[in-house]
């Protein structure tokens, strides 16, 4: 990911790996195919499916502060951010490499929250009735200026408490927007 989708090669990346083209090749079959599974693998990684998968009698609050600084932990790393430059810059690939990271990274999130936020509203705890817009919402709500900043190279690395109160706000405002009337 460091060398962007365009500037890496399958021989490039066996070479790095210290394995043979043909062991890349048999484990991934093409080069969108491993760009693709990387992304997934980030995510999980960063953003288990478990995150989401907290017993409806937790906080609810509580709850989403969690995914919240899984989520920002995740977009607001150098590598995150080098990857959303790389999607949004003019000439990167086709589209269908563009799709392939939208399916792997944000699609996959932004499906799980809304699957998450299904629970809360069975309950009671929500009043959404476009959970995959509510839960688009959530994330747009969660990268804000201070991400947009960082994507222009104006912001580094914010401290902890600027994510914390970044983070809590942001949480505050979608459980407001979707309180129960």
């Amino acid at each position: 990911m460091e060398q962007g989708y365009a500037g890496v090669s399958m021989d490039g990346i066996a070479a790095q790996a210290g394995v043979s083209k043909l062991t890349v090749y048999s484990h991934f079959g093409d080069k969108e195919s491993l760009f693709s599974e990387a992304i997934r693998a980030q995510c999980q990684q960063m953003m288990p499916d478990d995150l989401f998968d907290h017993a409806p009698e937790g906080a609810l609050r509580d709850q989403l502060i969690e995914i919240a600084h899984a989520f920002f932990a995740m977009v607001s790393t150098e590598s995150a951010i080098s990857t959303h430059r790389m999607m949004m810059a003019p000439g990167t690939g086709d589209v269908h490499v563009r799709e392939m990271f939208w399916e792997a990274g944000p699609k996959r999130t932004q499906l799980a929250l809304a699957d998450f936020l299904s629970a809360r509203v069975a309950d009671g705890q929500l009043d959404i009735a476009d959970l995959a817009r509510a839960a688009s919402q959530f994330f747009c709500l969660l990268k804000g200026e201070l991400y947009a900043l960082m994507m222009c190279g104006l912001h580094g690395q914010p401290t902890s408490a600027q994510v914390d109160e970044h983070i809590q706000s942001s949480v505050d405002f979608f459980l407001r927007a979707y309180a129960p009337r």
